[in-house]
């Protein structure tokens, strides 16, 4: 605990590191302050009075990701996700389309004009979602009145543009953060959103306990059922498969270089969290298209196949995760590319001939072990619903938002440990798996 604590001194003695963290903090304390802002027109004591009754399904699990701010009506409760949407739309045009395949390869202009392309998409998803969230609320009758009272269409087209707004200011949040803070900034604002709920959870958990409404039982399984998840969360995260990598000596003037075995470490899951949130971005798009037709009874049984408990939704869930964990793993990861760098520079597998054998080899290497990863990450991500008794909980420890919360503090913690160890200070950890010390 004590080099814990100097490590965060050493820290705060790094001007450039310490100017990121602070940074990084003031944007999303915005965040934070936004979530709490209500879109213009919502009667608050009518909707508190409505949520109070709970708000299950996917409205629960979006919720979640959002920090509150959708039961809160914010101007915020859009949140990241249609920059998601639209980043994923954008990734599956590329592999489809000449045009966007040709700007994946121009290197810096052509990323620039996908990040805007990305933005503009991302806002039209943003006033599609909007719109459904505004004329959900308009549709809501509470004990206490009409959430959204003497509405027409002026209000509605209002509050569906202060919803469009928040998500363009999230969006520049989440830039701003990546380029002048610390971590990426997306996953950081999903994550300062996630965590945000956990306090009143644990109030939640607490009050049923001294209520007694809680077994001890209960207790238990809740407890090693998160403890589980998160340690599974952590070793699919960590885990790798390392591949022996030898470089022959080469001679540069009166030095020699190389002559050294080394090896190539290729992640059991390679593609993050981002799997999870590509494949929750797409599955709130049924629900958001289905909220245009509320009183269509046909629309309201495909809802409920869509809810997260239903094992349908599920189903089309896990078997999505797999899906985007081996699309994304190919997207970030070329076997030819990393097989010509190691040519290059004078590296082979041994047994391995160079080149188109070695790029062989590390693709049918990373096949094999991206499969049991992508259906680990599919696991994690839908049974903690079933196995956790408390439903909110059961949200807060599935993949959706545990792997979230895991993969983001882990490549949080690395690039800090990365700042230190490269300024000669020590890191948080002396033993461990931690990457940035390897």
């Amino acid at each position: 605990m004590r080099k814990i604590i100097e490590s965060i001194q050493n820290i705060f003695k790094i001007p450039d590191l310490r100017k990121k963290i602070l940074y990084t903090l003031l944007f999303l304390g915005l965040f934070r302050l936004g979530a709490h802002i209500p879109i213009p027109g919502v009667d608050l004591t009518a909707l508190s009075e409505f949520m109070e009754r709970g708000m299950g399904g996917l409205f629960a699990l979006y919720d979640l990701f959002v920090g509150g701010a959708f039961r809160r009506a914010t101007i915020f409760a859009a949140g990241i996700m249609p920059y998601i949407t639209a980043s994923i739309i954008l990734q599956l045009l590329g592999a489809v389309i000449p045009y966007f395949q040709k700007l994946q390869k121009e290197g810096e202009e052509g990323r620039r004009k996908l990040t805007q392309y990305t933005r503009y998409g991302a806002l039209v998803i943003a006033f599609a979602q909007g719109f459904g969230m505004v004329s959900w609320l308009a549709s809501i009758q509470s004990a206490a009145g009409p959430v959204f009272p003497g509405v027409n269409i002026f209000m509605k087209l209002l509050a569906v543009f202060t919803l469009v707004t928040g998500t363009a200011i999230v969006m520049w949040f989440g830039e701003l953060i990546t380029e002048k803070g610390i971590g990426n900034g997306m996953s950081l604002l999903i994550f300062a959103g996630i965590v945000a709920r956990l306090p009143g959870l644990v109030v939640q958990e607490i009050q049923l306990i001294t209520a007694g409404g809680r077994s001890l039982f209960s207790i238990l399984l809740l407890f090693i059922g998160a403890l589980v998840f998160t340690v599974a969360a952590i070793l699919l995260t960590q885990g790798t498969r390392q591949i022996p990598v030898q470089y022959a000596k080469r001679v540069v003037g009166r030095k020699i270089y190389g002559g050294q075995a080394t090896h190539l470490p290729m992640k059991l899951n390679a593609a993050g969290v981002i799997p999870i949130i590509f494949a929750q971005a797409v599955m709130f798009l049924p629900n958001t298209i289905l909220s245009f037709f509320p009183d269509i009874g046909a629309m309201r049984a495909i809802a409920n196949a869509f809810s997260p408990t239903n094992p349908i939704y599920n189903i089309v869930f896990g078997l999505m995760v797999v899906f985007f964990a081996y699309f994304y793993t190919a997207v970030v990861f070329n076997p030819v590319d990393v097989a010509d760098n190691m040519k290059k520079y004078g590296g082979f597998i041994p047994g391995r001939r160079p080149g188109k054998q070695t790029s062989a080899y590390i693709d049918k290497v990373l096949t094999r072990i991206t499969l049991p990863g992508s259906v680990g990450l599919a696991l994690i991500a839908t049974i903690p619903i079933y196995f956790i008794p408390q439903q909110q909980f059961a949200y807060f420890f599935s993949g959706t938002s545990l792997l979230i919360l895991v993969g983001v503090a882990l490549d949080t913690l690395n690039q800090l440990e990365s700042h230190l160890l490269m300024r000669h200070y020590e890191g948080f950890m002396k033993k461990g798996r931690i990457r940035g010390r390897r």
